[in-house]
């Protein structure tokens, strides 16, 4: 696993929704905050999107956003003033009197057509990757700009359209990979995100994704310089000025964020996990997990599994 599938694998939690939206004339729409990641993109005219507390972000054709936080804001089909904001519609509803309205909708001038979902997300042991993210990751559809990302909107175009036999397991599987690569755009794009830098770095670059690979590993500071091919100093200056913790630092919290991502995500025993994780014994990482999360293991997956 390399760092960006594993800070994404470790907060997201079952299939993305979505809601594919055809609409035309005049409307303004309002979507609450959510626990979760939010998604739009345009897939014919344009609109506006207003984050609460921020500035207004014209789309067009193309054009993917993600709100990785969950904010708060609204869709409208073009400038708005705050008393439009205010008395915006309920997404929900709005979603309801377009499907009741179809197939007349969205056949009239500036027309749009939109992809709106979300992805599921556990706040409770977010990557620093993912807690850098801004409110707001706006990709627009240039020509010639995320070439990936282009292809895999293309893709989702035609499923939609078609409704092919397997639709069912490809959608999911392209919304996954929407993320991917709207998170992968935003780093190529970043100047100010300290992760996009530490993975544009080769030595700290190169500490993580041993890091990432094998957990279990029994790393130390003079192993992992070996393997970064630079001397222990020098990874430990590099590192921490990149990723802010100390790569022993960030190994401990990492091993106890992807335990805790199996003990939801898979029946292992603890001893099991314990060892996947990098734990002699099952005694050791309960201490541990206990230590970073404020619980033990076992009340932590009785907690998940049981919905509280």
């Amino acid at each position: 696993m390399d760092v960006v599938s594993d800070a994404i694998s470790a907060v997201r939690l079952g299939r993305p929704s979505f809601n594919r939206v055809r609409v035309d004339g005049s409307w303004c729409v309002r979507l609450p905050p959510y626990e979760g990641a939010g998604f739009h993109v345009v897939l014919e005219g344009s609109c506006l999107l207003v984050p609460d507390g921020g500035a207004p972000v014209p789309l067009g054709t193309g054009d993917a956003v993600l709100l990785p936080h969950g904010n708060a804001h609204v869709l409208a089909d073009g400038p708005v003033d705050a008393a439009a904001v205010e008395s915006a519609m309920p997404f929900g509803q709005w979603m309801a009197e377009a499907e009741a309205a179809a197939p007349r909708a969205g056949t009239g001038p500036g027309a749009v057509e939109l992809l709106c979902g979300k992805y599921r997300l556990d706040r409770s042991r977010v990557h620093p990757l993912m807690a850098e993210l801004p409110k707001v990751v706006h990709l627009p559809g240039r020509e010639g700009s995320h070439p990936e990302l282009r292809a895999a909107i293309g893709l989702l175009g035609g499923e939609l359209d078609a409704r092919r036999p397997g639709s069912h397991t490809a959608l999911p599987s392209l919304l996954d990979l929407l993320l991917v690569y709207m998170i992968r755009s935003w780093m190529a794009e970043s100047t100010a995100g300290a992760w996009p830098g530490a993975l544009g770095d080769e030595v700290t670059a190169a500490a993580l994704r041993a890091l990432h690979a094998d957990p279990s590993a029994p790393w130390t500071n003079d192993r992992l310089a070996a393997e970064a091919g630079v001397s222990r100093p020098t990874l430990a200056r590099r590192f921490t000025a990149r990723v802010g913790r100390s790569p022993m630092a960030y190994l401990t919290w990492w091993r106890l964020t992807f335990a805790a991502t199996l003990l939801r995500d898979t029946p292992d025993t603890l001893a099991s996990i314990a060892r996947r994780v990098g734990y002699a014994t099952p005694y050791a990482l309960s201490h541990a997990f206990s230590r970073e999360f404020g619980t033990t293991p076992g009340r932590y997956r009785a907690r998940l599994q049981g919905g509280g």
